[in-house]
């Protein structure tokens, strides 16, 4: 009530948020400190209870709001310690964060030049950067930052079935054959979840068989096309991933792209999480045959540790975004301003109100140079190899796949003393189902880290560790270990 714009509030004002940023810092400092928790872990109904977080019609005091800051903050997840490995998504960036907050303070919209001068040619900037390091003649093409990754793939089949169907945008699927789109069986559910969203519907999304490491087995694509074909369908899109959310696999984009040439289909590339190699000079070879694709989507809030969110879908075709999702708003996108209109991208957007996520990548990238991303990148790749190393001969692991991991992702079994040598069996399996989930309870219950855990096909629950912390070291690796066999002991 006393801060601006009411009458003489600057002093409140200032005082109020040197108070928040204190808060932050303190937390920010916390973060990066092994011997605080990762999590201060509460059931759901014992965190509700134990404070009020009803809302009410009377206004709380300054000091309540600070302490509502600091309750908030106590219970969060530290994302940013080098000891949180459970998402792909970790890690905290002081100058992303930096961005961050001036991007709060700016509180703009993308959606036109005039009211984001500066943010949507950073935007065009960033977004020409990226397409030039996927390997597009100058960085042609065009582009955008979406919320999340899921999004970003939900435009790329929007954007390829109209290039074959343009008369879907007034008449819609009514209007249209029946379209059919391919993608491994391992990649990201969001394929499924854009074809439900766009009205193509899940049962035409055909799974493509995979290889032992997770890669799309090239011939079963083919194969798969050419069936599809003869049963009348049309398809009109393969979505090939280059890191597998679970086991870090990069599909085989060269023999991908040329069967899509062959049938004349959209290649879209689901980068996501294995775009970042892009920056790396010693591993950016997982991604040949990449700049064959007519979309690419690439996440730099994943293995960059760009503050969430920042997701961009690359479209190496100028001017068929715009076409297809343009509706020309008399009341935004007047033609007769007085400066360039291209600089207007909102159009193109299925979004109207659209958050500049542009500015903490584009901030961060001038501080660190492409080198610097580069450096992280290696250095993550490194420590997964470290891991991999360290467990793939050792007493109570198994590795669920062959072979050193192409990302850092590593796949694992721990196997506790109790079911060591014994044969395989039904039995055995269901009590290797429960391990990783009981351990996971217990990191957490303990607040000392965080590891994901899943079941996929055939194979039970096992640890899916990931590296995306510039914070993490060496140590941290062997931290994790010691704590599972800690943890996993007497199961």
């Amino acid at each position: 009530p006393d801060l601006l714009p009411t009458c003489n509030g600057e002093i409140t004002t200032m005082s109020f948020l040197q108070d928040v940023v204190d808060i932050l810092l303190q937390y920010v400092v916390k973060s990066f400190d092994r011997s605080t928790k990762v999590i201060d872990f509460h059931y759901p109904n014992e965190l509700l209870q134990e404070y009020n977080w009803e809302l009410a019609d009377q206004p709380q005091t300054l000091e309540e709001i600070l302490l509502n800051c600091r309750t908030t903050l106590k219970y969060a997840i530290k994302t940013g310690h080098p000891r949180y490995f459970n998402q792909l998504s970790t890690g905290l960036d002081m100058v992303g964060l930096a961005a961050d907050w001036l991007t709060s303070a700016a509180n703009t919209n993308m959606f036109t030049y005039e009211i984001a001068p500066v943010f949507v040619l950073l935007e065009y900037v960033t977004l020409r950067k990226m397409r030039e390091m996927v390997g597009w003649p100058g960085g042609c093409g065009d582009g955008i930052f979406s919320p999340g990754g899921a999004i970003s793939n939900m435009y790329a089949m929007l954007i390829a079935r109209f290039k074959m169907f343009p008369e879907v945008k007034e008449k819609g699927m009514a209007a249209i054959p029946r379209l059919v789109a391919f993608t491994s069986e391992h990649s990201h559910f969001s394929v499924k979840k854009g074809a439900a969203a766009l009205g193509i519907g899940t049962d035409s999304v055909i799974l493509i068989r995979c290889d032992e490491r997770g890669k799309m087995i090239p011939s079963d694509l083919e194969r798969r096309i050419v069936e599809a074909k003869q049963k009348g369908f049309v398809p009109f899109l393969v979505s090939a991933t280059a890191g597998t959310t679970v086991y870090g696999a990069f599909d085989p984009l060269i023999a991908i792209a040329d069967i899509c040439k062959k049938y004349k289909i959209w290649m879209h590339v689901d980068g996501a999480w294995g775009g970042g190699l892009l920056m790396s000079r010693k591993h950016k070879w997982k991604l040949n045959g990449i700049e064959r694709a007519n979309s690419v989507t690439w996440n730099p809030h994943k293995m960059m540790g760009v503050p969430l969110q920042c997701s961009a879908l690359l479209v190496r075709e100028e001017g068929l975004m715009q076409s297809c999702n343009q509706m020309h708003a008399s009341y935004l996108f007047q033609q007769d301003k007085h400066y360039d209109l291209s600089y207007d991208t909102g159009d193109k957007a299925l979004q109207c109100g659209r958050h500049v996520d542009v500015f903490k990548l584009w901030l961060m990238w001038r501080a660190k140079g492409t080198i610097g991303f580069e450096a992280q990148i290696d250095k993550c790749l490194e420590l997964a190899e470290y891991l991999y190393n360290k467990i793939k001969n050792r007493e109570g692991y198994e590795m669920v796949f062959d072979g050193k991991p192409q990302h850092t992702n590593v796949c694992f079994w721990y196997i506790p003393p109790s079911l060591r040598g014994t044969e395989d069996s039904e039995e055995r399996t269901s009590r290797l189902m429960k391990v990783a989930p009981v351990i996971k309870a217990r990191m957490m219950e303990y607040g000392t880290t965080m590891v994901s855990y899943q079941p996929l096909g055939d194979k039970v629950n096992f640890f899916r560790m990931v590296i995306s912390n510039p914070a993490a070291t060496h140590q941290d690796i062997d931290f994790l270990i010691d704590e599972i066999e800690r943890l996993g002991q007497d199961l």
